[in-house]
């Protein structure tokens, strides 16, 4: 697999730190209020990279963070009334609902900021005793940008270019405009925790060294987030961890693009954002899901509802040839799978292959599956049960390594009721009583079933 790696500018081999293992940093969420579409994107690609890589037979150890502490979240509980903490849980909850909704699965290790702040302070110390960080007199703590040779190499500004546009704020006490902080001294009424320089709180860059280095080690493979993430906080991050730690960060930097609203990017401070909640309340999660993982990770993409519609129009696609074959599996003869059909899965499963191995290529990925769906319906009405088998197999595979075909379930407390009332239909219709067939098919419609009258029997689904 060939990935871009944003450090190098160009598309390398991955090639893991242990062979046949990857350890996968994506940042997460700060926690104080609902998440918008924009930062879903980095959680469904990830989830789908992290998906890809163990159906490729790698074992993943894959951290993602929550943010627990920050200006933001100390000013939410400020305005409800209630503990950071409470924000904090209250928001997580949030996000658990939507991430579950939108199909990611739950990385290996979540760690909160606030669990590691001995680690953070470890870091610290570190870099205070090297000559990398300072005490500033007010007890904040600073890192030395100019003492970091590299700075810069993430984002490929000179640190001239950097300097220009650098100011020390009021209050602030750094010995240069350029310096960053490691810990911040809590201002009264803030929650703080005792350490050596002052009761305060962790930066927000220290954070994400301190977890990946606890649950992934002082080198790691992938390191991923969003493109805004860039600069400051990545470049942060390698600059205070390579210096603490003395070995490169990480091998490969993957960065997702922006999601635009009329060309622009969204983001809450432009107030045109759209939360997850909101969007998958009128169109479900799962279309939101096809429409960020179907183009390039990398390339912007624009956000409209007429997209959401197209992804909800190809996901019945995929919907109607799953629950295609499962019926056919039901009345299909026996038989060994046909060859030529088998071998034309073969070339689907290579397709598939080639498109994600090419930087994640999800784009090319949704193709092949597509094609695959194509060569199905095609063999589908005169299959044996073998032949089926083996569209199934690879079509399940290629579903799941993407994160399709997860929200709408086939089976429901009530099916037993539904058949019931299908067999009693067929009964009717055999003796020529229209209108009881006729009034059980407006029934089954007014509890959302969808009849398809087939040679091989009624095939049945919820719309």
């Amino acid at each position: 697999m060939r990935v871009y790696n944003t450090l190098t500018r160009q598309k390398e081999e991955l090639i893991p730190i242990e062979e046949g293992k990857v350890r996968l940093y994506a940042c997460g969420p700060t926690v104080y209020n609902f998440i918008h579409i924009g930062n879903a994107r980095p959680l469904c690609v990830f989830d789908v990279l992290r998906r890809y890589l163990e159906w490729r037979g790698y074992e993943v150890n894959f951290v993602q963070n929550f943010t627990d502490i920050d200006d933001k979240i100390i000013r939410r509980a400020n305005e409800e009334g209630i503990t950071f903490k409470e924000v904090a849980e209250k928001y997580i909850a949030e996000f658990w609902t939507d991430a579950k909704g939108l199909g990611v699965r739950e990385a290996t290790t979540h760690p909160k900021a606030t669990e590691n702040i001995d680690m953070i302070q470890e870091i610290v110390a570190t870099l205070i005793e090297k000559g990398y960080a300072y005490v500033a007199e007010n007890g904040d703590v600073y890192f030395r940008t100019r003492r970091f040779d590299e700075y810069g190499k993430l984002s490929h500004q000179p640190l001239d270019d950097l300097e220009s546009g650098a100011r020390i704020a009021v209050g602030e006490v750094k010995e240069d405009p350029l310096d960053f902080a490691l810990w911040k001294a809590a201002k009264p009424g803030e929650p703080s925790w005792e350490s050596p320089w002052s009761d305060g709180r962790p930066g927000w860059h220290i954070e994400c060294s301190a977890m990946a280095r606890r649950y992934l080690g002082e080198s790691i493979d992938i390191h991923g987030g969003g493109q805004d993430l860039i600069f400051p906080h990545h470049e942060n991050e390698i600059a205070q961890s390579e210096c603490c730690n003395g070995v490169p960060f990480a091998r490969y930097w993957m960065h997702n693009g922006y999601i635009n609203v009329d060309n622009k990017k969204m983001s809450k401070s432009l107030n045109n954002f759209f939360t997850v909640r909101d969007v998958a309340a009128e169109y479900g999660y799962e279309a939101i899901r096809f429409f960020l993982i179907s183009s390039s990770y990398r390339s912007p993409i624009n956000y409209n509802t007429e997209i959401i519609q197209q992804g909800i129009n190809a996901l019945d696609r995929l919907y109607n040839c799953k629950n295609a074959m499962d019926f056919a599996l039901q009345n299909a003869a026996d038989g060994e799978a046909d060859a030529a059909f088998v071998e034309a899965v073969e070339k689907r499963r290579q397709q598939f292959i080639d498109a994600m191995d090419d930087d994640l290529n999800t784009a090319d990925g949704i193709a092949a599956l597509f094609e695959l769906v194509k060569d199905i319906n095609v063999v589908l009405p005169s299959a044996n049960k073998g032949t089926i088998l083996a569209g199934k197999a690879l079509f399940d595979e290629l579903t799941d390594v993407l994160g399709f075909c997860y929200e709408r379930q086939q089976a429901g407390e009530d099916d037993e009721e539904i058949e019931a009332l299908i067999a009693a239909r067929a009964v009717a219709r055999k003796e020529k009583n229209w209108a009881e067939a006729d009034r059980i098919r407006d029934e089954l419609k007014a509890r959302n079933i969808v009849l398809e009258d087939t040679p091989q029997g009624v095939k049945w689904h919820r719309a």
